[in-house]
């Protein structure tokens, strides 16, 4: 599970490219974060950018897909900040159908003096974010150390079905996370 990967401080060396046929394997690029505490990999063509909202988020693009990282120097309430990371969507309340539908909520684990929460939902959209209505979300929190981090992935839905390269990239992304 990639939650065990990051609290265990491992990276995950699966490649971020990984696809359903065999093709030559772009290497991941590793990106340290602005504050300095953790590193994780994301694909060449991805571009990385500080959030145009909120100071403490950083953005990830790429392949139709995206990631957001929510970091802080500080351990804040476990629960309450896995809800609010949750409320993270793709584009404002008004465009957001209020009928979630959840493939798993809140797994909780601890590893390595960090504690995790790991949940996974389908977000409908109106008007479609780049050409799809449906989004696939994953949130997972992750709190001990001093730190909290949340990071955010958004795929289609029809595309993370579909897709073994899709649902291999995020996760990939994911497991990358290394605490320093």
């Amino acid at each position: 599970m990639a939650a065990a990967a990051i609290l265990a401080l491992a990276a995950a060396g699966g490649d971020a490219a990984a696809g359903d046929r065999p093709a030559k394997k772009a290497q991941p690029v590793e990106r340290e974060h602005p504050s300095g505490a953790f590193t994780y990999r994301v694909p060449p063509a991805w571009t990385v950018e500080p959030s145009p909202v909120e100071a403490a988020v950083i953005e990830l693009s790429g392949d139709g897909l995206r990631a957001r990282m929510l970091f802080k120097k500080e351990e804040m309430g476990f629960d309450g900040l896995h809800s609010l990371c949750m409320l993270e969507r793709l584009a404002g309340p008004m465009a957001i159908d209020p009928r979630i539908q959840y493939e798993y909520d809140f797994l909780s684990g601890e590893a390595a003096g960090r504690r995790f929460l790991d949940s996974a939902f389908f977000v409908g959209y109106d008007p479609p974010i780049q050409g799809h209505r449906v989004w696939r979300q994953r949130t997972l929190t992750v709190v001990g150390e001093g730190q909290s981090l949340c990071v955010n992935t958004f795929a289609p839905a029809e595309l993370w079905r579909k897709s073994k390269q899709v649902r291999e990239t995020l996760e990939a992304i994911v497991s990358s996370i290394t605490f320093k």
